[in-house]
């Protein structure tokens, strides 16, 4: 049976409680066009190795992979990702069919009272620990503030915050998007925003993605009233950049797109062909998306002269 054929819309989500937010901001969207809608609470490969940093778990689509197949065997109707966990290719027989909103993309710095030393780059003293277990922000801070020494941490939000709070690092990197729609109180931190214009954000971070089977076309009807047009715009030319370069959540690799009152289009991105190369960085205005992603990758190539 379709979705549009059912009373109710099954919603694959992961169960953090970020994700369950994921999921309950698409409820509400759903409900403001009466359609109803319940959630199937589903555990991804990267929500059950905890003990291993991205880079050393194989392959691609660790987060998203298992609700995937929730969709290709019928037992969801539409999965709620992360869209910057999301592979850039889709799977046979599935599509991002809609994304939200975009959040604030930025990363946030949350920082233990004692480690803050406000002349260096990052607010952080000499040596100290950062908890991270992404390239892409491992690479920026050792390139920001070299000395730092970069501590894997993985686990939902929460947890990584217990984490810092006991002492297993002296700072830990957020997205800003994740801290501010679940409001954890973190008054005994000293929280540093970081300028996503050079501390460069994932590509597509702070937007929802909803994926569904390519044949449903009665719920991609449906859920293109939700679809935010004027973010995928942007989030194409991020997601495109990181095709081209070849990687995923391993790479570092960060690229923000944001398009201003007069309707330019501006890019910046921050590449490392490794954790021990340095970043080089690329910043591009256009009127048009246009060849914009082949242009930024083609550049970021050749700096990095890969």
């Amino acid at each position: 049976m379709s979705a549009t054929e059912q009373s109710t819309i099954r919603i694959g989500t992961r169960g953090s409680a970020l994700a369950m937010w994921q999921a309950r901001f698409l409820q509400s969207e759903l409900a403001r066009y009466d359609l109803a809608s319940e959630l199937v609470i589903i555990k991804t490969r990267g929500d059950q190795i905890q003990h291993l940093s991205f880079d050393k778990i194989e392959g691609k689509g660790f987060f998203t992979k298992e609700l995937e197949d929730a969709l290709l065997d019928g037992s969801v109707d539409v999965a709620v990702h992360s869209m910057k966990d999301m592979p850039t290719e889709q799977p046979p027989g599935l599509c991002l069919t809609a994304v939200s909103y975009r959040a604030n993309p930025a990363d946030m710095l949350l920082i233990r009272p004692d480690a803050v030393d406000n002349g260096q780059p990052l607010r952080l003293k000499t040596g100290a620990s950062v908890g991270t277990s992404a390239a892409r922000r491992k690479a920026l801070a050792l390139d920001l503030q070299p000395g730092l020494t970069t501590v894997d941490i993985r686990g939902n939000v929460p947890t990584r915050l217990e984490k810092l709070r006991d002492g297993a690092c002296d700072a830990l990197f957020l997205a800003a998007a994740g801290l501010e729609r679940l409001q954890l109180d973190v008054s005994d931190l000293v929280v540093r925003p970081l300028e996503p214009r050079e501390f460069v954000p994932a590509p597509a971070q702070g937007v929802l993605a909803y994926q569904t089977l390519s044949a449903h076309v009665g719920l991609r009807r449906l859920l293109k009233q939700i679809h935010r047009s004027e973010v995928v715009s942007c989030t194409n030319v991020e997601r495109q950049v990181l095709k081209l370069m070849g990687g995923g959540c391993h790479l570092p690799l960060g690229v923000y797109c944001y398009r201003d009152s007069n309707n330019f289009y501006h890019v910046h991105a921050a590449y490392a062909p490794h954790l021990d190369a340095p970043v080089v960085r690329v910043r591009q205005s256009s009127a048009t998306t246009f060849q914009l992603a082949d242009e930024i990758a083609g550049q970021l190539h050749q700096l990095a002269n890969v």
